[in-house]
């Protein structure tokens, strides 16, 4: 009788193992933490509109500082002076993207084939090399998915790395979600909250409002699952007074600021940026500069975190439990489908730029000891393998 050889030995004879891995196969970045940017915008103190000089002064001030992963520039419901934010775009995102090259860019544009939507369209033509999201205001409740195709060869003829984040607003949008999917420009939906709320007549609530819409949330990220793509999360409106510090990264450490100095809006904001993370959200769209780094904290995997799950992998493989078997760890029985959520979380912080190299260089060895079919179940975001 021949002896019985190594699991991983089996595994290599009956699965498509990758062993030239890439990090280029596990997708872009993610949206992380979007911070929604006014172009030009109202001055309640003079009690009239910024001029383009003083725009462009306030965005040198901020928005080239930004520690947000993505700046939206929105065109659409939030903007009031239209064309005088798009002369203003035209002049400051060539500045901006050379003074903050790791901030993603991102417009958002009228509703499609709309008199703005247009004109929108005439400015990204002109800047096309300085935008990488065209985020679609009330996509597919005029002309279905008809709108992100048309839109998508649009782009491929001006930049071919621009993608579409298409922002399901209405019942009519959350139906047809996977035809709005089906591109490849297509990496990440957003969940309007208020829009779809009215649309639906539903009262939402500040507080509330991620157990009030769950099922359409859940719906929606059903969807998304099966389509590899990704979900951003809703909208906060409460606004505090405080901004947690950038040195606070582990939990304990924001919950201790939290209930020392945080107010009653900071701690619910948190709240709901740690239960859309939890959910496996891909990003957050925040209002005020106090909030990125708490959403921040609580979508990405702290230090602490990405080494226990580091730890349980290296026990996994030790083991040769990794693809079939189960270890004891710190108290808890582990086995693949918990190995697969460490690796996970590591593949997250990576996704949302928190990883180091040496960790990163660790995650991709774990990769390579997997089938394709096992990397997909386990990461579905851009792998093409």
């Amino acid at each position: 009788m021949q002896p019985k050889s190594n699991h991983y030995s089996e595994s290599n004879a009956n699965a498509d193992f990758c062993r030239i891995f890439d990090t280029k196969v596990l997708g872009d970045y993610w949206p992380g933490i979007q911070l929604y940017y006014p172009p030009v915008k109202y001055s309640p103190q003079l009690g009239i509109y910024e001029d383009v000089e003083v725009a462009s002064q306030r965005m040198k001030r901020h928005a080239h500082n930004t520690n947000a992963h993505t700046l939206i520039f929105d065109l659409e419901d939030g903007c009031r002076q239209k064309e005088l934010s798009r002369t203003l775009l035209r002049q400051e995102l060539p500045i901006l993207k050379q003074h903050n090259k790791s901030v993603t860019i991102a417009i958002r544009v009228n509703p499609f084939r709309t008199a703005e939507y247009d004109l929108d369209m005439e400015m990204v033509r002109d800047m096309a090399d300085y935008i990488d999201v065209i985020m679609l205001a009330k996509a597919g409740e005029a002309y279905g998915a008809a709108e992100v195709r048309d839109l998508s060869n649009l782009l491929v003829g001006l930049n071919n790395k621009i993608t579409i984040q298409p922002i399901i607003e209405h019942p009519k949008s959350l139906k047809i979600a996977p035809d709005l999917m089906q591109y490849s420009t297509v990496k990440h939906v957003v969940f309007g909250i208020h829009d779809f709320s009215k649309a639906m007549g539903i009262h939402i609530t500040p507080e509330h409002w991620t157990e009030e819409l769950k099922f359409f949330l859940n719906q929606l990220m059903f969807e998304a699952r099966i389509a590899g793509k990704g979900v951003i999360g809703g909208v906060e409106t409460l606004i505090g007074s405080s901004s947690m510090p950038d040195k606070f990264v582990e939990p304990n450490d924001v919950r201790r600021w939290l209930d020392l100095h945080g107010e009653n809006e900071s701690r619910i904001v948190y709240k709901h940026a740690c239960h859309e993370s939890a959910m496996g959200l891909t990003g957050k769209q925040v209002i005020h500069p106090g909030h990125i780094h708490l959403c921040k904290v609580a979508y990405t995997p702290s230090p602490t975190e990405v080494e226990q799950k580091i730890n349980i992998l290296k026990a996994a493989i030790d083991a040769d439990a990794l693809l079939g078997g189960a270890i004891r760890f710190e108290g808890e029985m582990l086995d693949p489908p918990m190995f697969g959520k460490a690796l996970q979380t590591l593949l997250r912080a990576n996704a949302l730029k928190a990883l180091d190299d040496e960790d990163r260089s660790f995650a991709m060895k774990v990769l390579q000891l997997m089938p394709n079919q096992v990397i997909r179940e386990n990461w579905p975001y851009g792998v093409i393998l």
